[in-house]
């Protein structure tokens, strides 16, 4: 975490991330197309041009639906948080799947008339009053407009400039893109091929959707009220000596993940998240004094859990102490995080 930004700081981690995703979009492209061409054989054969239209389409609704469950997943549990990790990549992927779709979909259908593509494919046919002839392709665009600016600020750069408020408000319209893209697919694609399958695939993904934030809600909701009659009483952590100088132990707590740094002879308790991204700062190290998170090296000073100027980003402290040769915190938030000895 610097003052200048990168295009893209690289890591093992990043290219394995998205070299994941850009195989698994190929592959199902590839599979997709290849399945269409064996199915529909000549003289009723879909042309390549149309499966491929299909191909994006579907991929990013797909992608969609995945990055939808990311979040409710991983606060449903730990082991999924690992998926936050570059989760902005993968809704980058979205967006280029989508406008891939948008613009085979407007060359094919809209570029041999005497209309120029666009108007030919977005301009109100059977009007925005029946349901068979609604315009569902500006349903479409509105989608692809609201998924193009999140991820043209999907950069830090945009995160530091606009704020995180307005940042997180922006990136909050994804669920407005979603019910678009919803209703583009139920107005479109349902209404003229009135298909089952995908209807009831559509159904299903917004029910399950719908249901992991429920999920996710109620379980946060119960983790609220917990932490609300958290007592203070201490906690065991690990031996004194188990904590690697510079390094950290993390520990489960009703409060959340805390992470115990140990500087030296002094010990510092913080939360073990990271508020980027959701990194686990446990698996992070002490530099210069500073907590850093080993996914994108976001910093937090020990002693009282606030980011190095200009950052103002802040992460809990907690107080630690040493009992009998072990390290023990209170799940309270204090102040700071200064080690008690007894």
């Amino acid at each position: 975490m610097t003052n200048a930004y990168r295009w893209v700081q690289w890591n093992a981690h990043k290219r394995v991330y998205d070299a994941v995703i850009a195989g698994a979009c190929v592959l199902y492209l590839g599979v997709f197309v290849g399945v269409g061409l064996a199915m529909f054989p000549a003289p009723g054969e879909i042309s390549p041009p149309i499966l491929l239209i299909r191909a994006f389409g579907t991929l990013a609704i797909g992608l969609l639906h995945v990055i939808l469950l990311i979040g409710p997943l991983a606060r449903l549990s730990d082991r999924f948080a690992p998926l936050l990790y570059n989760r902005r990549h993968l809704g980058v992927t979205f967006f280029l799947a989508a406008l891939a779709h948008g613009l085979l979909a407007t060359l094919i259908y809209g570029g041999f008339g005497v209309r120029d593509p666009v108007s030919a494919v977005i301009a109100p046919g059977g009007g925005f009053a029946s349901v068979s002839g609604f315009p569902f392709e500006f349903l479409g665009l509105l989608a692809l407009l609201i998924a193009f600016a999140m991820a043209a600020t999907s950069h830090d750069f945009w995160l530091a400039n606009l704020g995180p408020r307005t940042w997180k408000t922006l990136h909050m319209l994804v669920y407005l893109a979603y019910a678009l893209v919803v209703m583009h697919v139920v107005l479109g694609a349902l209404q003229s091929e009135r298909s089952r399958l995908a209807a009831g695939l559509l159904v299903g993904g917004v029910v399950v959707v719908s249901a992991m934030h429920v999920a996710a809600g109620v379980v946060q909701a119960r983790r609220d009220r917990r932490d609300l009659r958290a007592a203070s009483e201490w906690l065991d952590v690990a031996a004194f000596d188990d904590v690697p100088d510079q390094g950290a132990c993390g520990v489960s707590t009703d409060a959340g993940e805390i992470a115990v740094f140990r500087d030296g002879d002094r010990l510092h308790a913080v939360g073990g998240t990271c508020v980027h991204q959701g990194g686990p700062l446990a698996e992070g190290r002490l530099i210069d004094g500073c907590v850093t998170c080993p996914w994108h090296g976001y910093q937090y000073r020990a002693s009282d859990g606030c980011s190095p100027p200009p950052y103002s980003e802040r992460i809990p402290t907690y107080q630690v102490r040493v009992r009998d040769g072990r390290v023990e915190v209170a799940p309270e938030r204090a102040s700071g995080s200064e080690q008690r000895d007894a």
